[in-house]
């Protein structure tokens, strides 16, 4: 009996890594929100890492998290870096195209828990006396990133956080 279940599970464990194999090699994460507010109010908020900390979704999952900043506040070559707990866990941003008012595209590597890189694009579409924001993220899928993928996909893992991003975003430039 307890040889039937050993092979039942080595097949089963099997099958999901050769599922895993057929998953796509890269993915995209799409959120848009409009808000009530000018781009030229917008963009600071996202241009700037200093202000992240007033919508970012991550920003309040670990009180203590260590950040470092580049000596450039803001726009192309700004960096920042972060380490904190299991739910921010370790990582480092570059905004690596900053457009005034219209399009920033950031690198975003992840150290913890796992290695990753992927990028981030914003982008604002004024709407009369709104502004449409556009928060995109893509990336590759590793072979571990592809089994993950198999139980949650990272639409669901990220979109919530930006959607609540989002909002915030929505809080700070409409207060």
């Amino acid at each position: 009996m307890f040889k039937k279940i050993v092979i039942v599970l080595v097949v089963l464990i099997g099958a999901i890594l050769a599922y895993a194999a057929t998953q796509p090699a890269t993915f995209r994460v799409e959120r848009s929100a409009t808000i009530s507010a000018a781009p030229e109010k917008l963009f600071p908020l996202i241009d700037d890492f200093h202000r992240w900390a007033e919508w970012s979704p991550w920003e309040k999952l670990d009180p203590a998290m260590e950040r470092t900043f580049s000596p450039t506040a803001s726009g192309k070559g700004a960096t920042y870096a972060w380490r904190g707990n299991s739910d921010v866990g370790a990582g480092k941003m570059e905004i690596k195209e900053s457009v005034p008012n219209s399009k920033i595209t950031i690198q975003l590597d992840f150290l913890e828990p796992f290695a990753a890189t992927s990028v981030s694009e914003f982008t604002l579409e004024p709407q009369g006396s709104s502004t449409t924001v556009h928060w995109v993220m893509s990336g590759n899928n590793n072979y571990i990133a592809k089994v993950m993928c198999v139980f949650v996909s990272m639409d669901k893992m990220v979109g919530k956080d930006f959607e609540t991003g989002l909002a915030n975003m929505k809080a700070a430039a409409e207060k």
